[in-house]
Order: C-alpha cells, then sequence, then structure tokens
C-alpha cells in the first residue's frame, strides 16, 4: 500500500524559523532583508525606504493593494507615480513610451509568488510588465511578501505558482478585465548583482496570493 503525500498547504503561514532561514538565505545572495510584523510594518517601511519625488513604479499586486502601499504610492502625491501615468496613455500610440517608463523607474515596487528557503525569489506573470524592473531596469526594487509564500525549494516554488497562485491569478483578472491569466514569463532571482538594491520585507503575516 502507498500513501500519498499531501500538498504544501500554501495559504498557511510559515513559522519563524523559516522566515529566517529564507532570510538568512537571501542575504547570502546580495539582498537586503527584512523580517517585519506585519503589513502595517511594511507599509511604513515602504514610506521610509523611498525618498520622495522618486520615480516609482508600482506592480499589479494584492499584497500592495491589500496593504495600503499601492495607494501610498500611487494616490499621495508624494512620489512621481509612474502607474497613473501610463494608465492616462493612449496604448496604440504610446507604447514605446509606457514600456520604457515601466522597465526603468528609479525603483519598482511589488511581491512575489514564492520565496525560497535556499535563497531564491520567484516571480510569474501574464504581461511580463513587472519583470524587466524586477531584473534589473529598476535602480532599486523593494519585494514585500507574505509569509505563506516561503517554501522549501525551487520546485515547492514552481507548484505553488501553478497549483496555487494561477488559480487565484486567473478569478481577479477574469473579474477585472474580463479575460484569464496565465504563466506566460516566470523570473527566478537567485541572488541580486548590485548589493543594496534589492530589499525584501518578509512578513510574519500571510498577505496576498
Amino acid at each position: 500500500m502507498t500513501t500519498s503525500i499531501p500538498a504544501p498547504p500554501f495559504t498557511e503561514a510559515a513559522p519563524g524559523r523559516r522566515l529566517e532561514r529564507a532570510a538568512a538565505a537571501l542575504t547570502a545572495h546580495g539582498f537586503t532583508v527584512e523580517i517585519l510584523d506585519d503589513a502595517a510594518a511594511a507599509r511604513t517601511r515602504v514610506r521610509e525606504l523611498i525618498p520622495e519625488g522618486a520615480g516609482v513604479f508600482t506592480a499589479a499586486s494584492e499584497t500592495l493593494r491589500l496593504s495600503g502601499i499601492d495607494e501610498d504610492i500611487n494616490g499621495s502625491g508624494r512620489y512621481d507615480a509612474v502607474k497613473p501615468r501610463i494608465l492616462a496613455m493612449d496604448r496604440a500610440t504610446r507604447t514605446d513610451e509606457i514600456r520604457r517608463l515601466c522597465a526603468a523607474p528609479d525603483v519598482v515596487v511589488g511581491s512575489v509568488h514564492a520565496v525560497t528557503e535556499t535563497g531564491s525569489l520567484v516571480v510569474a506573470s501574464g504581461s511580463g510588465s513587472q519583470l524587466p524592473g524586477y531584473s534589473g531596469g529598476a535602480a532599486r526594487a523593494i519585494w514585500i511578501a507574505g509569509a505563506q509564500k516561503v517554501v522549501p525549494d525551487l520546485s515547492t516554488a514552481l507548484r505553488r505558482v501553478e497549483d496555487h497562485c494561477l488559480p487565484l491569478e486567473n478569478a481577479r483578472a477574469l473579474k477585472a478585465y474580463g479575460t484569464p491569466s496565465a504563466v506566460n514569463r516566470l523570473l527566478i532571482l537567485n541572488a541580486e548583482y548590485q548589493p543594496g538594491r534589492g530589499t525584501v520585507l518578509l512578513l510574519r503575516e500571510s498577505i496576498g496570493f
């Protein structure tokens, strides 16, 4: 008789020891990592990290929306927010300008779909609009990740993307845009080449997908 192994509970917040393991591995790979209690603390920390007037692009993210960080950046007037600018542009005639604004802001802020205890960040995308900034186009990147996104290794991270995140994002996209989502592009950040560029705010609570 064989015993099946249950799938990991991808909604369950990782305990402190696993957060610390992931933080240590990410730090060893060149990321700056802070473990914070909750989304409120992350919201305060993001305000401290981004200088007033900086050009900031916020990637589509339930974590940013639910935490209030998206509104802080795009609606406060404190920053040169990229998202409101591109939403006001004609996509048929200003596609190149939109692409450049998204690809190389001063700061990109978003989340990831998985953080591994071996020190990698995994991001899936349908359009890919956030990936150039994440991978190196932005002068600085800040990622906020809930504790439920911490997984043991890369194979589990990829399974989390397909089995957990995609169905939730697909439902959101259908409701918001009337079109389904897909994992059209996948970015794996195994290390940060430029020390100090990439900051990961790991939360002790669960938030987002």
